[in-house]
């Protein structure tokens, strides 16, 4: 099996440990090592990059040569590229967890598939154990693609260069809201809830997906259990918490967090019973209606954030431009296809990719900074 999975002992760059996410593991991977319940067995070697056009080593583009440079202080970063590299002979496509690992081991074959056969090398996927670990994979030339969220998208080309190449889009939009969601209705609900086109329960206007709204319905948080996913999201942590700072509630003193480690297991928290509020993108129900169907009922939206970059795509510093380019546009020609669109739906409800705006991404940066994330 191809897809295999990263891990990083720190925010600092570290050796890129292996897991193989086959031989009848349980690759519930999370968004946080501390609520990773994986048994995969590591293979003991570390990764090497197969058909990485670097050395492995973090900065290696500039030393090898690369084009471009870092964008000057307050300016959106566009990337570098290394125009003396050689052709690659294989690429490692790296990939965050938004929820259920195992089901992204699956999903994430067509795209290797297609992709192989479009560029005529080996690609192949791996899933990283959280969000900083794709971005520190990017940056040592493990991974040469990243499927980042805005965030790390950004950090990815402060960081290493690494091309912000395209943006992905859901429902013809290429930004989304995080919401808040409840089990209290009664409480946070200043009207009746009504139900969206998904059959689904929303109040306070947020049944329309697209943010703000309710947010006057945020001051009565104070005090409730709250599942906040890690600090690196931005739709599980980010924007809500800068959401809640400016509704006057300190998410360090003024709620309880239940810390999660994926969007579905935020709206399962609260399902279940063990957090009267979550957060994750909108609408991260549709998840686990499978399962849960009653969710839609029994969990209720009732506000949304500012609107979010989309996530998308990030590029190696190490490539060329030629095949930066070469790889952009196999990738967005697979999403123009019917077999593209229901694979990207199916890895992370990708309906298409357009070129990124790397203007757009910084505002998440922008955002973390104000409540003093770096």
């Amino acid at each position: 099996m191809n897809v295999r999975k990263f891990t990083t002992a720190s925010a600092a760059l570290v050796a890129v440990t292996l897991v193989l996410a086959g031989c009848g593991a349980s690759q519930k991977a999370e968004d946080s090592a501390a609520n990773n319940p994986t048994t995969a067995a590591a293979t003991g070697s570390e990764a090497t990059g197969s058909g990485a056009t670097g050395s492995g080593a973090a900065g290696s583009s500039a030393a090898n040569g690369a084009s471009g440079s870092a964008a000057p202080a307050g300016a959106a970063c566009t990337g570098r590229s290394n125009d003396s590299a050689p052709d690659p002979t294989g690429l490692t496509l790296a990939l965050v967890p938004s929820g259920d690992a195992k089901k992204l081991v699956e999903t994430v074959k067509p795209l290797e598939e297609a992709l192989t056969q479009r560029l005529g090398i080996p690609v192949k996927g791996v899933i990283t154990q959280d969000y900083q670990a794709a971005v520190e994979a990017i940056g040592s030339d493990q991974a040469q693609i990243g499927m980042l969220p805005s965030l790390q998208m950004s950090q990815a080309c402060d960081r290493y260069g690494a091309v912000p190449a395209l943006q992905t889009q859901r429902a013809g939009k290429s930004s989304y809201a995080a919401q808040f969601f409840t089990n209290n209705p009664d409480k946070y609900c200043a009207d009746k809830p009504v139900k969206g086109e998904n059959g689904m329960l929303y109040c306070n206007g947020t049944e329309g997906g697209t943010g703000p709204a309710g947010l006057d319905s945020l001051p009565k948080i104070k005090g409730a259990t709250v599942s906040l996913l890690q600090a690196a999201s931005p739709a599980g942590y980010i924007f809500p918490v800068a959401a809640l700072k400016a509704a006057g509630i300190d998410a360090d003193t003024d709620i309880t967090v239940k810390q999660v480690g994926a969007n579905d297991a935020s709206v399962l928290a609260v399902y279940n019973g063990d957090a009267e509020v979550g957060t994750s993108y909108w609408d991260a129900r549709s998840v686990v209606a499978k399962d849960t169907p009653d969710v839609g009922t029994k969990v209720v939206v009732f506000a949304l954030t500012n609107e979010i970059p989309n996530d998308g795509v990030s590029l190696s510093a190490n490539l060329s431009k030629t095949w930066q380019d070469k790889i952009a546009t196999a990738m967005k020609d697979y999403a123009k296809t019917p077999e593209g669109v229901q694979a990207l739906t199916d890895i992370y409800q990708i309906t298409g990719l357009v070129d990124a705006d790397p203007v757009a991404l910084s505002k998440t940066q922008q955002v973390a900074a104000s409540i003093g994330l770096g």
